[in-house]
C-alpha cells in the first residue's frame, strides 16, 4: 500500500502544487470554496426538508441546492484529491485524516440512500417531504458537519 501512495505522490499534479506554493494555494482555497458550496447548500436543504410542510420554499429552492451542492461537492473532491496528492503516506497514517474519509463515504452513501427511489423528488414537487426523507435529511446534515470537523482536525494531529 505504501508503494502505491508514493507513486500518487509521483504525479506530475502533486509535484506541481510541490513546486510553486502559489498553485498549492489556489487549490486550497478551491477546497475550501467547494466545501463552503456544498455545506452552503445541502445545510440548508436539509433544513428545508425537515421543516417544510406544503411549504413553497422547498419545491422552489430544493432544486437549486441539490445542483449547487453537487458543484461544491465535485470541486472539494476534484481539489482534494489533489491536495492528498502531495503527501499520501502522512495523509493515510493520520487518525483525522481516516475518519473524515469515512465519515465522507457515509455521507456520499446517505446521499445515494436519499435520492434512491421517488421519495426525494416527490417532496422535492410536493414540499411534503416523508419520514424516510427527514431521517435521511438529518442523517446528512449530521455527516456533514462531522466531515468538516474531521477535516479541520487533520491538521492539529
Amino acid at each position: 500500500m505504501t508503494g502505491f501512495l508514493q507513486a500518487i505522490s509521483g504525479w506530475p499534479g502533486a509535484a506541481f502544487l510541490q513546486e510553486y506554493w502559489v498553485a498549492y494555494l489556489v487549490v486550497n482555497a478551491a477546497h475550501i470554496l467547494g466545501i463552503g458550496l456544498l455545506l452552503g447548500a445541502i445545510l440548508p436543504l436539509d433544513l428545508l426538508l425537515l421543516r417544510s410542510t406544503r411549504g413553497r420554499d422547498l419545491p422552489t429552492l430544493g432544486p437549486f441546492l441539490v445542483r449547487a451542492a453537487a458543484t461544491g461537492a465535485a470541486l472539494a473532491v476534484t481539489t482534494g484529491l489533489w491536495l492528498f496528492s502531495v503527501k499520501p503516506v502522512e495523509y493515510a497514517e493520520n487518525p483525522a485524516f481516516l475518519l473524515k474519509v469515512t465519515l465522507l463515504v457515509l455521507a456520499i452513501c446517505n446521499i445515494a440512500l436519499q435520492h434512491h427511489g421517488e421519495h426525494f423528488n416527490a417532496a422535492l414537487r410536493s414540499g411534503r417531504p416523508s419520514v424516510r426523507v427527514r431521517t435521511l435529511a438529518v442523517t446528512s446534515a449530521i455527516l456533514w458537519l462531522s466531515v468538516l470537523i474531521a477535516g479541520r482536525w487533520i491538521g492539529f494531529v
